[in-house]
């Protein structure tokens, strides 16, 4: 999908079309009806910058421009830190039938890269507009915690919410003696919860569950654990699903536990599913912890008969349960655990991404400017000890090329390295504080080539999720 000039697009005798200005801005041209547009006149038209105005009414004018809920669809999120990657995007998921949530970013995310949720939003919309991208689409807001993380997802619009309650998760209660952990459960908020005690022992230990050929009859001990790890969380997540529901008219609702110490048993996903159905929760997609490892920037790490087996038993779960789909976050690089994933949840999944985005773009200046590169480089493998605290990886600096050994026409090697996939990946907070303006520039300069690395790479990870005809 190559960068040109836009064909207008005519809405109500009015037409609309991106193009550069005379100094080579790309800018908004109206020509027609500009109310509620903020720009000037220019040859007969009126020409408006992509700003947060321009895009709000463009919005309003144009149905296509608002992101909506995406119910079940097999659907991917596209995770995009410089608010550049949306066009490549669109040209990989293009007729392949999968939903795709082109505005994705946590509140961390946003934290380190200095962006907010109204701007990834709107760099999200101006690429879609410019492609004409007319078919359903989200925005995530991912991994909110708080109540208080939410007002700027509503006023930008979103409606995709992704609850990750894992400071309530009692990781602790995995293995705790069970005096300790009969205290925890005996201390749980009930009113939250809406059952008693008494409740949950005769809706798990009087009827054993048997989904085909799969037992899951509930010890006391087992339904304790599940009380004890995730109790608390799951009376957060009605809270904030509860508001959630009281502030938007619609959405999409997902539930993450997959930031956990230990994997998520079955029992634990049967719990936790059944108990946010009682609740009257709506989500639409739940990620579990996993078996194995699930790290930045690189294939799942495991055993993939164990993942095989484990994976067919979340399914079952999810089939019997129903009305959801199972969600894989840090999803990127997963390819080969992507065709098991496709045929157990018979593409009832959504997968979720986010810095492999960024590594594409750093491979384009690896291409493209070798200097910039090395600078990136040197600076990321300062900071990775620091940068690695906050995610799940593995990668070590021993097992990685010292930046000033390295030969120009090794760098690029880097890309197929585990180690240094994760320094550059993790570090992506520090490495745009410093290069940002020249990262930018040398994205901008080569954006059609950055297009190009981005449909190839999510292609690769699209074509097993693709349903034949």
């Amino acid at each position: 999908m190559k960068a040109g000039k836009m064909e207008p697009i005519t809405i109500q005798d009015t037409k609309y079309s991106l193009e550069r200005n005379s100094i080579g801005a790309k800018c908004l041209f109206i020509e027609g009806d500009h109310t509620d547009f903020d720009g000037e006149q220019v040859d007969g038209r009126f020409q408006c910058k992509l700003n947060d105005t321009n895009a709000n009414s463009l919005r309003e004018r144009i149905p296509w421009l608002r992101p909506q809920p995406l119910g079940l669809a097999t659907s991917f999120g596209f995770g995009d830190r410089l608010g550049s990657a949306t066009p490549g995007h669109i040209a990989a998921v293009t007729n392949t039938g999968i939903a795709p949530i082109f505005a994705q970013q946590s509140v961390r995310e946003n934290e380190r890269t200095g962006r907010n949720p109204r701007g990834v939003l709107d760099d999200a919309m101006w690429a879609i507009f410019e492609a004409k991208w007319k078919d359903p689409w989200g925005a995530d807001a991912d991994h909110v915690k708080e109540i208080s993380d939410l007002a700027p997802f509503f006023s930008a619009g979103y409606t995709f919410y992704t609850i990750d309650p894992n400071l309530h998760v009692d990781n602790d209660a995995h293995t705790d003696p069970f005096e300790t952990l009969s205290h925890k459960v005996n201390t749980l908020p009930w009113e939250l919860l809406a059952f008693n005690l008494a409740d949950f022992r005769k809706k798990y230990l009087e009827n054993p569950f048997t989904l085909g050929d799969l037992n899951l009859g509930f010890s006391e001990e087992d339904l304790f654990r599940a009380l004890g790890k995730y109790g608390r969380a799951i009376a957060h997540i009605k809270t904030l699903s509860d508001y959630l529901v009281e502030n938007l008219a619609s959405f999409d609702l997902e539930v993450s536990v997959d930031e956990t110490d230990t994997p998520t048993s079955v029992k634990e996903h049967y719990f936790i599913a059944s108990e946010l159905r009682r609740l009257h929760v709506p989500f639409v997609s739940l990620a579990p912890r996993f078996i194995g490892s699930f790290e930045k920037g690189v294939d799942y790490i495991g055993d993939l008969g164990t993942f095989e087996r484990e994976l067919e038993n979340h399914a079952k779960v999810m089939h019997a349960i129903g009305g959801y789909k199972i969600s894989i976050h840090t999803g990127s690089d997963k390819f080969s655990i992507y065709p098991i994933i496709a045929q157990y949840t018979n593409n009832l999944v959504h997968v979720k991404t986010a810095g492999t985005s960024y590594l594409e773009a750093l491979k384009v200046i690896a291409l493209t400017n070798i200097p910039l590169f090395r600078e990136i480089y040197e600076y990321a493998y300062q900071h990775y000890e620091t940068d690695r605290l906050t995610y799940h990886v593995s990668g070590k600096l021993e097992n990685v090329p010292l930046p000033a050994a390295m030969l120009a026409s090794e760098l690029l090697g880097l890309f197929d390295q585990f180690d240094a996939r994760q320094v550059l990946h993790v570090t992506f907070g520090s490495v745009l504080d410093k290069f940002n303006d020249s990262f930018q520039e040398a994205i901008k300069k080569n954006a059609n080539l950055y297009t190009q690395l981005l449909e190839e790479h999510f292609r690769h990870h699209l074509e097993p999720f693709i349903v034949p005809g």
